[in-house]
């Protein structure tokens, strides 16, 4: 079902607290925004310390989230950073210059502050997130909001002294009070049972009206469970109890309901199988967290999705498959362009980043960044308020990224242009290609419709667009403007413009694009960009010096009673400890360049940590460090196992091997140097093992012992 949007007039986005209206977020002066962000999580770790700054300055990564289209950061905290806050070490103060020299001898608190104050200088938003009590990685293992050592008062406490701490700095945005409530059924959080030890919603009221008290105009997010009166979802993505019983805060107008999304390659629900269809996804989703947006009863915000930089994890067809849900979900986005989203994660070290293991300010997959810049917000347009009745996604045909349902045109073209087309190709499989197209108006008048034309010189097809509508008769192609984009200003352009197309020889560009008739001049050619044929990371080499990279780790246990096949996104230090699910979400297990040839005297450390345990397998993160004065280029990490244990599964940025209780790491083909002083982290496997799992007593790299 094709949802439009209600054109509205363009505007730039007003400075000051934003709060909502019907099922839409809205500034301060009640222009529709949509949250479109990253999350960028290391704060509720141990490390008490955003990610990626043992590598670069944290001005620089925000400027790369700005620079890359988002609007909000959603950061994670834990209680224990709050309240016992440190000196983080692991933050590195030079990497070919300085880096980071304002944070030295900053406490976790002061450190975040700082964060703050440079996103707000830069036009950016924060969302702070409860992710757990203790610091440590993923989701509370009790699916409680509170624990023995910070009781519900503390976490009520901590938040009003947020509050207050950001009051009259409207940077931060909003709280998401906790982060996936779980358990339900087993002591952990459910919703509308009553009392104070068990009921979500009651706690979140709360807590809400708490931070409101402090300050009115903060977003109060509230996450679902992962159950409801026996039906289960992912942690914190079931919010089908707040249509019985919604959440009443003080401000009733800053209430957002937040949900969790994931694929099969964090846990196989039931829902991913042979028979999976974009229509059976919608339907999933609306069941559980999207019918609050769609029936116009309270905004909506994704607060996490993702996936791997794999090309199949992005664009793979086959039903049930991760790249079929995950371009659902971008097209479902897409349609439904009121609902908010931030995507899981930033972090190099995750199996789900957005960035490379350097935190370069290129994204790993230039293919997932454009699905993803397909949905980002522009401040001159406004997500349509509020859809059309059913919200089936439009399916999935042949390999493309961010498509949507195919949006009429508003009106018949005008003609009367001078005008600018930048065509690009994002990526070609070889029988089918993915193009965006901008369009800028050179001239001094606004353009109200267009029509944009031109004349393939091959056989070329256009099977799909986005934001537009298309035809073809012959080798002419049309794309006509969609409601919401309809008028281009004077000197202005409209994105975010593209489609897929079938061809089979050669895939040349068009030489000359019509707008409204008129000749235009092209802005670029074509431009491929190529799909990495494994992960991106593999494209590039990492080239942290400070402390070692933390091992990520992914919870997000799904359903009430999840078949751990495994967690491991390799979400470094990390926020998110998969649910055991069998593939990792991991970064690859692309093949080294060459076999490690061990060479010259080796001073080295080991890091290894189990991130996840589900009784019958287990997710490890490890790092490398070389403590030699000499960088160390190729590496094969051994060790024998205790038990037995046995690795299985995925292994990302290593090579796994195992003979007996022998086991064997060698490096990938883009960590293969380990500079002196160096590391290399965000490595780690899935393995299985019966009795006790008890970690390896001695490793040695390269022949080496290692300390």
């Amino acid at each position: 079902m094709i949802c439009l949007a209600i054109a509205g007039p363009a505007h730039a986005q007003a400075p000051g607290y934003w709060h909502t209206s019907g099922n839409q977020i809205v500034d301060s002066q009640g222009n529709p925004v949509r949250i479109s962000g990253i999350n960028w999580y290391g704060f509720e770790t141990t490390d008490e310390i955003a990610h990626g700054l043992w590598t670069r300055d944290y001005k620089a990564i925000l400027g790369t989230i700005q620079n890359n289209g988002y609007n909000v950061i959603r950061i994670p905290f834990s209680n224990q950073m709050v309240e016992h806050p440190i000196v983080p070490t692991n933050i590195s103060y030079s990497n070919n210059g300085p880096i980071n020299t304002d944070l030295q001898g900053l406490n976790s608190l002061q450190i975040l502050d700082k964060v703050i104050d440079a996103a707000g200088a830069l036009g950016l938003h924060v969302i702070l997130d409860n992710h757990r009590s203790e610091a440590g990685n993923s989701a509370e293992d009790s699916g409680l909001w509170y624990t023995s050592d910070y009781p519900e008062s503390a976490w009520i406490g901590d938040w009003t002294m947020l509050a207050q701490r950001y009051a009259n700095n409207p940077t931060v945005i909003g709280v998401d009070l906790r982060n996936e409530p779980h358990n339900c059924g087993a002591g952990g959080a459910c919703w509308d049972t009553g009392g104070t030890t068990g009921d979500w919603h009651l706690a979140a009221e709360r807590a809400g009206n708490a931070v409101l008290a402090v300050n009115p105009n903060l977003l109060i997010a509230v996450e679902g469970t992962d159950c409801y009166n026996g039906d289960c979802d992912w942690w914190g993505g079931n919010l089908e109890g707040a249509g019985n019983s919604p959440v009443v805060l003080s401000a009733p107008n800053q209430l957002v309901y937040s949900a969790h999304e994931y694929g099969p390659n964090l846990y196989q629900q039931t829902w991913f199988n042979g028979s999976t269809t974009a229509a059976s996804l919608g339907q999933v989703w609306t069941k559980y967290w999207a019918y609050l947006s769609l029936n116009n009863i309270a905004p909506v915000w994704l607060g996490e999705f993702g996936t791997t930089n794999n090309a199949s994890d992005l664009q793979n067809n086959a039903a049930g498959s991760q790249g079929q849900w995950f371009q659902t979900l971008i097209a479902f986005l897409t349609t439904n362009s009121q609902i908010d989203w931030t995507y899981w994660a930033l972090n190099g070290e995750d199996s789900y980043a957005l960035l490379d293991s350097a935190y370069d300010s290129t994204p790993a997959s230039a293919t997932k960044q454009a699905m993803l810049a397909s949905i980002q917000f522009s401040p001159g347009a406004s997500p349509s308020p509020t859809p059309s009745h059913s919200p089936t996604p439009t399916a999935t045909g042949t390999p493309k990224p961010t498509q949507t349902a195919t949006p009429q045109p508003t009106s018949t073209a005008v003609g009367g242009t001078s005008c600018r087309v930048a065509y690009s190709v994002s990526n070609d499989w070889g029988s089918g290609f993915t193009a965006g197209v901008t369009v800028t108006n050179t001239g001094g008048a606004a353009i109200n419709g267009w029509r944009l034309s031109w004349t393939w010189a091959g056989n070329q097809t256009i099977t799909q667009a986005w934001n537009s509508a298309s035809s073809q008769s012959g080798q002419n192609a049309t794309l006509t403007n969609a409601s919401w984009n309809a008028a281009i200003a004077a000197g202005g352009n409209q994105t975010g413009i593209g489609f897929n197309a079938n061809y089979s020889g050669s895939n040349q560009a068009p030489a000359v694009f019509f707008l409204n008739g008129t000749q235009c001049v092209s802005g670029s050619g074509t431009q491929p960009t190529p799909t990495p044929t494994s992960s991106a990371t593999a494209t590039r080499t990492a080239t942290a010096t400070a402390t070692a990279t933390p091992t990520a780790t992914r919870t997000m246990l799904p359903t009430a009673t999840p078949t751990p096949t495994r967690t491991a996104t390799a979400t470094a230090t990390a926020t998110r400890t998969a649910t055991p699910t069998s593939t990792p979400t991991a970064t690859s297990t692309s093949q080294p360049t060459a076999t490690p040839t061990p060479g010259g005297p080796v001073s080295c450390h080991v890091s290894y940590s189990v991130s996840s345990d589900w009784g019958t397998g287990f997710t490890v993160a490890l790092s490398v460090s070389n403590s030699g004065s000499a960088p160390i280029n190729g590496w094969r990490l051994t060790w024998t196992w205790p038990g037995n244990q046995t690795i299985s599964g995925s292994v990302w940025n290593a090579n796994g091997s195992q003979s007996g209780n022998s086991a064997t790491l060698t490096n990938a083909s883009w960590n293969a140097t380990i500079p002196a002083n160096g590391s290399q982290g965000g490595i780690g496997f899935n393995g299985t093992y019966s009795g006790a799992n008890v970690a390896p007593s001695a490793f040695f790299l390269n022949g080496t012992a290692c300390h």
